[in-house]
């Protein structure tokens, strides 16, 4: 959410930004929003004159009574029960145009940073950097759930009668292996110097309303029925609403955690649940990276949180790429996103298998989170980056690591977590 003396001083700033992001529709909130600043600007200028007034004559009231002149006393006691009059009106007055300003400024997309490429949709993002290279070996490597299906690692079957589609059960070797990668992940944060947690994995809506649009929440989240409780899509949605309203220590930043969960996402769109493969689902599991940090030392952690998961991946013997999200690809509360994509021999393109993003204070902004600096108190800059996001990243592993006798090495960094495993026959 932006600061409103920003878009009231910035207007044309606010609205060019709102045609980058190809959401022409929006151009008339700033507009509404500017008129309804006004308004509440001037009945909470009208207000303090009043209260103000009322403290002048009351005290005249009092010298006048104390001096026996009570019709003077009473004709000014009128003025005040006047002034009470509006004041009760004011109120709720203002408490409704204050929520109708909330209301268009929680939909006015963040401003995004300068090197963003402009573009409608994700056709238009642009690959930055490759990591590795791309091998597409001389023989075939089937279908993931095919490759899983040969070591009785996946029954989708199964999980249709108890779950429905879009939920899975892994067993033997594939389950371990990817517990292997969660539990690899946690030790790659840990050992970069992030505190490792475990946070909750239900949240309220005021915590769901700060970390991210309505859209996206419409879109993404299960809501416990008569509960005023969220599934998490993921964990940085509980980690960062652990500092709703908190005045952190200056001394403390920057405040940096991984963190494990399950996710569960409607994932609502044309891309739809996969039938046969654990490439799109209902649930997963994550280890996430969250930062929050000084605003002038957001872009230096953001790029070091992309690059972590570059390295996790090469180290997995995965190559990888990164892919800058254009305009139109950003949801509403991000500065800046970048995608890690995995190499997939099978297919011979990369896919997505992690997401790193800065948002400004915007998070920080609806859910109040501030540090106290020296002179006064500021927002905080929060970042969030996917370490792994797993089952995706175990078709990574599986794919780049597959063999052509059918076999899957494990690699090197995961073989102290299989108990010394070198490869799945």
């Amino acid at each position: 959410m932006l600061d409103i003396k920003f878009l009231r001083e910035n207007p044309d700033i606010v609205k060019e930004n709102i045609k980058k992001k190809f959401q022409d529709e929006k151009l008339p909130l700033v507009d509404e929003v500017i008129d309804i600043d006004k308004k509440i600007r001037a009945l909470k200028q009208e207000g303090e004159a009043l209260r103000a007034s009322r403290n002048d004559l009351s005290k005249q009231i009092g010298a006048l009574m104390r001096e026996k002149k009570v019709e003077e006393a009473n004709k000014i006691k009128e003025t005040v029960n006047k002034n009470n009059q509006r004041i009760a009106e004011i109120d709720p007055e203002l408490a409704e145009l204050e929520a109708e300003l909330l209301k268009r400024m929680m939909v006015i997309p963040n401003i995004i940073d300068k090197s963003v490429p402009i573009g409608k949709d994700d056709s238009f993002n642009v690959e930055n950097q490759k990591f590795g290279e791309p091998v597409v070996p001389s023989y075939e490597i089937p279908y993931h759930a095919d490759i899983i299906a040969k070591f009785n690692g996946l029954d989708k079957d199964a999980s249709g009668r108890t779950s429905g589609n879009g939920f899975y059960y892994l067993l033997g070797d594939i389950a371990r292996l990817h517990s292997a990668m969660l539990s690899y992940a946690r030790d790659f944060m840990i050992d970069k110097g992030f505190t490792y947690c475990i946070p909750p994995f239900m949240i309220h809506s005021d915590v769901v309303n700060g970390v991210m649009s309505f859209k996206e929440m419409e879109n993404m989240m299960y809501k416990i029925e008569g509960e005023d409780l969220y599934l998490i899509g993921t964990s940085e949605h509980s980690m960062i609403g652990r500092f709703k309203g908190q005045l952190v220590k200056e001394s403390e930043l920057p405040i940096t955690l991984t963190s494990y969960s399950p996710c569960f996402r409607k994932e609502v769109g044309a891309h739809g649940i996969e039938e046969r493969g654990i490439y799109r689902v209902h649930q997963f599991e994550k280890q996430e990276m969250i930062v929050l940090c000084k605003p002038e030392d957001s872009m230096e952690w953001y790029n070091k949180m992309w690059s972590y998961t570059v390295e996790f991946f090469r180290s997995l013997d995965v190559p990888v790429r990164t892919l800058e999200c254009c305009s139109g690809d950003l949801a509403d509360l991000k500065v800046k996103s970048c995608d890690v994509e995995a190499w997939s021999p099978r297919q011979q393109k990369y896919f997505e298998v992690g997401s790193c993003s800065t948002l400004g204070d915007a998070q920080a902004r609806r859910l109040g989170i501030r540090a106290k600096g020296a002179d006064s108190n500021y927002l905080l800059h929060t970042l969030n980056n996917t370490v792994l996001a797993t089952p995706r990243g175990l078709i990574a592993v599986i794919e780049n690591n597959y063999n052509e006798d059918g076999s899957i090495s494990i690699p090197k960094a995961l073989r102290p977590y299989m108990g010394g495993k070198e490869i799945i026959k």
